[in-house]
């Protein structure tokens, strides 16, 4: 039998839906997805830690579960809400369905809500937090008072992994909540990768001795992240640097720049950016809440903007031999239009060596 359920806004708006996940009650920062596809690394990606994540698409869950597809072994997300569920997926890779992948990972999920409506007053309103209970709430005290703390320590590895060729250029991947097609591209353009701790030391990453140094995506705040920070200042100009997403906001802070928060942010598969030295537009694949403020960093060179809302997209910064975006080049199931920036960073590390 369908178990009802009570999705709360933190402005007091009351959705009615259906239960299909864990049924325990949550509250999480409320935001909203737009891809039509790629539910799989949505859910599995450690960037929507401590959120309650609502696709546009009205349909979720008809090519099933895959877990080739996963960006990392878990699901992160607090939450997840779909217009419609889909029971009987079909895909020949098909290993299970999404309802008994949430249930298995301990997701409380809602169907039956009305996502376009949702999607709406976010969008209008901005990101607010939501609650998920089984009665509707009528105390929104801690509904209001919630906030994503630590999110990079909650998902970031606690070891140090090695992959790929053992004489490829070497490349050490800070974790903040990196997505495993990051380490998977490199691995495919020859690279020797070693996965670090987001807490590991400068002078620990220094002596890997490694050629390039990738800053990974995450979640949360970036500007909690003070000790982090700290570490990325002292190797700044002493490797080339390639930042994605939150490591493209930790590179910024670490020069000086600020961040700050959007209204509603950038998620989903289908954000253009225009790369401003040749005017092209590249279709991206996005997942942020935080932007970093360009105009804080004279040194810097602008390199791509949002052509929707003209916020920074990516950062050139040519005495440090480092450049970030904040868009996803490596983003699985696409757009591809941006892979290419892995091969400027092998051929940065090429030139340095």
């Amino acid at each position: 039998m369908e178990k009802k359920v009570y999705l709360t806004l933190q402005n007091g708006k009351v959705f009615e839906g259906f239960s299909f996940g864990q049924e325990r009650e949550v509250i999480g920062e409320l935001v909203f997805t737009t891809g039509m596809t790629g539910y799989l690394e949505t859910l599995t990606d450690p960037s929507y830690y401590g959120q309650i994540v609502a696709q546009t698409f009205p349909l979720i869950g008809n090519y099933g579960l895959i877990r080739e597809d996963f960006e990392s072994a878990r699901c992160w997300l607090t939450a997840y809400i779909v217009r419609e569920k889909c029971d009987f997926p079909s895909n020949f890779r098909c290993k299970g369905t999404l309802e008994e992948y949430l249930k298995e990972q301990g997701i409380p999920a809602v169907y039956g809500i009305d996502t376009r409506e949702l999607t709406r007053i976010v969008r209008e309103t901005g990101v607010m937090n939501a609650a998920i209970t089984f009665q509707p709430l009528k105390d929104l005290t801690a509904l209001k008072s919630y906030r994503v703390k630590d999110a990079v320590r909650a998902v970031s590895g606690n070891k140090l992994t090695v992959t790929g060729k053992e004489n490829g250029l070497h490349v050490v991947l800070y974790d903040f909540g990196a997505k495993s097609n990051i380490e998977r591209e490199l691995v495919n353009r020859g690279c020797r990768v070693t996965v670090v701790p987001a807490n590991y030391t400068a002078e620990e990453v220094l002596k890997l001795d490694p050629q390039g140094i990738m800053l990974a995506n995450g979640p949360g705040d970036p500007a909690e992240n003070k000790e982090i920070i700290e570490n990325i200042k002292k190797l700044i100009r002493q490797k080339p640097i390639f930042g994605i997403c939150l490591g493209h906001q930790l590179l910024a802070l670490a020069m000086g720049g600020k961040t700050r928060k959007m209204k509603y942010g950038h998620r989903g598969a289908n954000q253009p950016v225009k790369q401003l030295s040749t005017g092209r537009v590249f279709i991206s694949s996005q997942n942020h809440g935080y932007e970093v403020v360009s105009e804080s960093l004279p040194n810097a060179t602008l390199s791509f903007i949002n052509v929707n809302d003209g916020t920074c997209e990516g950062l050139d910064y040519p005495e440090a031999n480092a450049f970030t975006v904040q868009f996803h080049p490596e983003a699985c199931g696409g757009p591809h239009d941006a892979n290419y920036l892995f091969d400027e960073f092998i051929a940065r590390m090429k030139k340095e060596k």
